[in-house]
């Protein structure tokens, strides 16, 4: 049996209706930012959303999500390939290790193929602070179609 890691997911309150099904996906499959559990069981101890604009439920969720035993929180993958990405991602990561001591990974699924045409025509992603924060979503070009 492999070692287990259990996580939380916030998504953008803009996707507070999303079935997860590309997370879900991912998690199965170890895609996108889940590659790193390759060698690991991913249980999911909590799915929600920030609580809108500008991230309310970050105050309070990631506290129920460790209490569930969540080691890592992912921000799903809606939060940078929405138009327009969060723009409180780098506060809302920095303050979630900050106070609840926990890793957090930006993305779930890979970011799909159409949405990094969209976000390179945009130039959204263009600075190497964005290039860093989708680095772990970032798939080969097969992956990203097949999460179209």
């Amino acid at each position: 049996m492999n070692e287990k890691i259990k996580i939380g997911v916030i998504i953008c309150d803009r996707y507070k209706s999303c079935a997860g099904g590309k997370c879900f996906r991912s998690i199965k499959e170890k895609a996108g930012a889940f590659d790193i559990y390759k060698d690991k069981d991913v249980e999911l101890v909590g799915y929600t959303s920030c609580g809108g604009c500008p991230g309310g439920n970050i105050e309070y969720a990631p506290e129920e999500l460790k209490k569930n035993g969540a080691e890592v929180i992912h921000f799903a993958t809606g939060m940078v390939v929405g138009y327009p990405p969060c723009p409180y991602i780098n506060q809302f990561k920095g303050f979630i290790e900050a106070k609840f001591d926990l890793k957090v990974v930006v993305g779930t699924h890979p970011i799909p193929e159409k949405y990094l045409i969209t976000h390179t025509a945009l130039n959204t992603w263009n600075t190497e602070e964005w290039q860093d924060l989708i680095h772990s979503t970032m798939s080969d070009e097969q992956t990203r179609q097949s999460y179209n």
